[in-house]
Formats: structure tokens, sequence, C-alpha cells
């Protein structure tokens, strides 16, 4: 039986031509010539204030943490249902981490639930925007204006998707994406800091190049470059950034197919699984635009959702189960005292992701469908 793959890595057209040219222009560390158009495209695109390429969506948000100055003690508050990533980076830097709960009717936080989280040790808070799909910037705006709060959107699944029509990764004082090989955009592994608050900026820099003002130097604002300030090496290689350009030229077709799939998956489903068999599907709240990252549903129970899974397994069709509640991880273990999260807890024991990715065919993804369907007659 031939199996359907959860996820397929897409390559567009012109990868391998501009690693190639990446190469012969010889310089293919980080910063060269494609690094310097995917920079552009960013920042013309989405008028994005200013954006550095990353090794991973994690070193964003690490270099994110740095950015802000968290320090052992402050408290930084984020959803549960969210990838480790997260919660390390502000860890790392001796962070406590507060979760919030996710709304009823999305995996996302729940905006309303953050007043009640904050105290006077509270630094930041972290937005996950789960599937694409924004949480309420407004609110999340208001309070942490309020509170004197820094925004650190992960919009690490959020490509080319939108709240009120600005574009997420756009709104907090700094953003992290990722171009891991399950996005929709991809670089393998790759990931992006944007930068709002441009006084941000020039430290960024300096961050990302190991803790020295060598972008200084190499722009001749210096005689010399040396040693300023913390940092690690966070560029990633001109030759993954060639990759991703290619990638880049061809969005608006890689998101317009990932959307017909996610449209004929919720056509078929919405009014037959969730009206007659309890099944959750997702919630696109008026406030946001769908860049159709992902496509689940969230089961009755946990036996449920593992009967579906073994289903589906059966017949070739590898789906799978998301996050795992990081407040209930081996490693939170006996730090977390808040609240029940039973939201989160409910996506943790009963979500299905089905296979969404560019090259999935009708025929493939009709038989995901009937096979689905078959389970719940």
């Amino acid at each position: 039986m031939a199996i359907i793959p959860f996820n397929k890595p897409y390559i567009s057209g012109n990868e391998f031509k501009y690693i190639s040219e990446s190469v012969e222009s010889g310089k293919i560390s980080g910063d060269g010539i494609f690094t310097k158009k995917c920079h552009t495209f960013f920042e013309e695109t989405y008028e994005f204030k200013k954006v550095l390429l990353t090794t991973s969506c994690t070193d964003a948000l690490e270099m994110a943490a740095i950015l802000i100055d968290i320090k052992p003690g402050d408290e930084v508050i984020m959803p549960s249902y969210t990838f480790v990533s997260t919660a390390n980076a502000f860890a790392l830097r001796g962070a406590k981490i507060v979760f919030a709960d996710s709304r009823k009717d999305h995996p996302g936080m729940d905006e309303n639930s953050l007043e009640a989280l904050i105290t006077s040790k509270t630094k930041a808070i972290v937005p996950v925007h789960y599937a694409g799909v924004a949480c309420d910037m407004d609110i999340i705006m208001d309070i942490a204006d309020r509170h004197n709060l820094f925004v650190v959107e992960d919009a690490a699944q959020a490509i080319d998707s939108y709240y009120k029509g600005k574009p997420l990764g756009g709104i907090g004082h700094l953003a992290a994406f990722s171009f891991h090989e399950t996005k929709n955009i991809i670089s393998g592994e790759g990931g992006m800091l944007v930068i709002n608050d441009e006084s941000f900026a020039k430290r960024a820099e300096i961050i990302r190049e190991k803790g020295t003002n060598r972008s200084s130097f190499f722009r001749g604002e210096v005689d010399k470059y040396g040693w300023v300030d913390l940092g690690s090496s966070f560029l990633p290689s001109d030759m993954i950034a060639a990759f991703l350009y290619s990638q880049l030229e061809n969005l608006q077709k890689i998101q317009s197919t990932r959307k017909k799939i996610w449209d004929k998956y919720d056509a078929s489903f919405r009014g037959v699984l969730d009206k007659n068999k309890g099944v959750r599907l997702p919630v696109i709240p008026d406030f946001a635009t769908n860049n159709a990252h992902m496509y689940y549903l969230t089961c009755a129970s946990p036996e449920e959702r593992n009967t579906l899974l073994s289903h589906l397994k059966g017949k070739g069709i590898l789906a799978v189960f998301h996050y795992l509640s990081l407040h209930k991880s081996r490693f939170f273990e006996g730090k977390y005292n808040g609240l029940n999260l039973t939201e989160t807890d409910k996506y943790t024991d009963c979500l299905v992701r089905l296979p969404l990715f560019f090259e999935l065919d009708l025929n493939k993804q009709k038989y995901i469908i009937d096979s689905i369907h078959e389970f719940y007659s």
C-alpha cells in the first residue's frame, strides 16, 4: 500500500541554480547576495522595518530574548500549547515561563486570560500564531502597552498571514519566523528575526554576529571590529538563503495551491463531522486570514484520536498529533503551579493534523477524506 506522507518538501524550481550562483560568487557564509535578496523581499513585500535571516526560528527567538534583556526571575507569558523552542529561548536566559490556556475555539492562546497572569515581574508576552491564524493582537498590544511589556510574536507558522490587514510578524516589537521543511516556505532549516522596534536594530546585528560590530565594519562605519556585546553565530549560510529565495519567488503559487487543498478538506468535512460526529474543525476568526499552513481535526476524546490515527495508518496515510502541553512536560514537572489549562490539554489529547503539502494531488486527498468519513461512519 502506497504511503501518503504527512509532509513532502516542495522544490519550486531554481533552488539548485541559485545555490550554484551563491557558490560561484565566492561568498557562501552569512550575509551574501541571496541573504540580501531575501531581506529585501520581506522588507518590501510586508513592509517589515528590518529583518535578519537566522539559522532557525529557535535562533530568532533566542536573539529576541537577548534583545529584550531577559534576566533570571523575569516572567514571560506564552501558551502551553506550542513547540518547545518558544519556551526554551526565554528559559535559557533564566526566565520563569508563565503558561496561558488555549482558546475554546482555537489552539492559540486565550487573549482574555492574559491580564490575570501579569505580575510585577512580567517582562514579555509571546503570542504564537498557531496554524498561521492570528491571535487577537489588539487585545495583546493593549495589555502590553498598559503594563509596559514587550511583545515577541512567534510567527513560525504564519508567513503570508494577516491580522486586520497587517502582516503577522509586523505587529509586536519583535517576531520570529521558521523556514523548516514542514512550513509553507522552506529552506530545510532556517528562520528570520523581524525587528519592528527600530531601537533594537543595531544591537540585533551585533548579537547575530557573535557579539561583534562586524556588520558596521563591512559597511565602512568603523575602521575595525571587536567584541562589544553578547552574541552567538546566528547567521545562515548564503546557500540556505539561495534555496529560500527560490521559494519566495514562488510564494503566491505555493500559497494558492495550499489554500485549495485546505479548502477541499474543509468543504468535505464542514457540516458533516462537526454537526453529526462531534468533531471540532478549524476556526478562522473574522480578524484573521488563513495561510493554509495546516488542516486539523479535534476529536471528541483521546481514545477516538488514537483510533483514528491507527485507522489512517492502516490505510497508508500518515496523519500526526501535535504538541504536548509544555506545562505537563518532563522538564517542567514540579515547576508549574498555575491554573488548570483545560483547553490546552484538550488539544494535546485530541488534535489530529492531516497531510497537507504542495504536491498532494486530488486523488490522494480524496482517498484521505474518504478514509476519514469511513472511520466516522
